[in-house]
């Protein structure tokens, strides 16, 4: 009996340890967005900048944008002053997600109307673990870049 009771107790140790470390390993992602803006469009086509902090524990991934100005909507990556559509960008866990202008961006095709500057763009984040995030995008003039000012 007393056998027993020590191999159960191991056991009950042993699985507290594991479960104790899978939750101390993994966190829920914590997403705020800030700094957003779409340039105003001159032709067809738009593109948009934000940043995604992530004050969580977890990493996440965003997986889309989706916005009622355009049924093509995509994320790109900037790679040595070239364009490319990727599938996701990570949102590292404490860290952030970083898109923009000569950089990684949204990018809006086909536009179904031009936004005016002074008005505001509405799209949803999608992610791999956390909740869509509805984000209104101010529109900023053409030339409009935060980062020189």
């Amino acid at each position: 009996m007393n056998r027993r009771t020590a191999l159960a107790g191991v056991l009950a140790l042993s699985t507290g340890l594991t479960l104790a470390g899978c939750s101390a390993t993994g966190g829920k992602p914590e997403l705020k967005v800030t700094g957003a803006f779409m340039p105003q469009p001159v032709n067809d086509m738009a593109a948009a900048f934000l940043v995604v902090h992530n004050s969580g524990g977890g990493s996440d991934r965003l997986t889309s944008v989706t916005s009622p100005l355009s049924d093509d909507v995509t994320i790109h990556e900037t790679k040595n002053q070239a364009m490319r559509m990727v599938t996701s960008f990570a949102v590292p866990a404490g860290g952030e997600l970083d898109l923009e202008r000569g950089g990684n961006h949204i990018m809006f095709m086909k536009l179904k109307q031009q936004p005016k500057q002074g008005e505001k763009v509405s799209v949803e984040l999608h992610f791999e673990k956390a909740d869509p995030i509805k984000v209104d995008l101010p529109v900023k003039e053409t030339t409009h870049n935060p980062k020189k000012q």
